[in-house]
């Protein structure tokens, strides 16, 4: 009988570590937005469009920010930014478009979800348009151009002189993302 009593206390602590777990698998994701919020760490960018740059422009410093494109794993498009990088002032709007093609022969839905480094200067990064709010849907051989128009906010660190902004673009049936659904990618104040 202790044995018996053992085991199931045994199978009770296995099975109650198991819930527990799945549990906090769960809960990950909203305690590290939260951290990336709080913290302003791993270049979350806002997926919501900023308001217009207050406080004009600084001429004063000039910022350069890089573009950088990948795709997920076994993604058939050509992807890419139409510039390396620009420079621009503090508060200045900009607008920079970006290429996409489906090489497939078939039509695939796709979200692109942006990353920004230095971490801490996504919070300055705001943009106004992005193809990056919504989802690209491109039929088979069919090529688009994308905006993104954004500012660097007046108040970015004296510290920071380059901004990589960097988005990768996911099949969104590959990571289980229906139609008209946007992959949460964060969002700083």
């Amino acid at each position: 009988m202790d044995k018996q009593k053992r085991i199931r206390r045994m199978v009770f602590t296995i099975a109650l570590v198991a819930v527990l777990m799945f549990g906090f698998g769960f809960a990950l994701v909203p305690l590290y937005d939260a951290f990336c919020k709080v913290t302003g760490l791993n270049g979350k960018t806002s997926n919501e469009a900023s308001l217009v740059a207050k406080g004009g422009v600084d001429e004063s410093r000039t910022i350069t920010v890089q573009f950088v494109t990948s795709l997920n794993d076994s993604m058939p498009w050509a992807f890419k930014a139409k510039v390396f990088q620009i420079q621009l002032h503090p508060g200045e709007m900009r607008r920079v478009d970006f290429y996409a093609k489906n090489l497939s022969n078939h039509t695939i839905t796709a979200q692109a979800v942006p990353s920004v480094t230095p971490g801490q200067a996504a919070v300055y990064l705001k943009k106004t348009e992005c193809f990056c709010f919504t989802q690209q849907t491109l039929k088979p051989g069919e090529e688009i151009d994308m905006p993104v128009i954004f500012h660097i906010d007046r108040d970015l660190p004296a510290d920071i002189h380059t901004i990589t902004l960097s988005y990768t673009m996911f099949d969104t049936a590959s990571i289980g993302v229906r139609k008209g659904d946007n992959v949460h990618t964060g969002s700083l104040p």
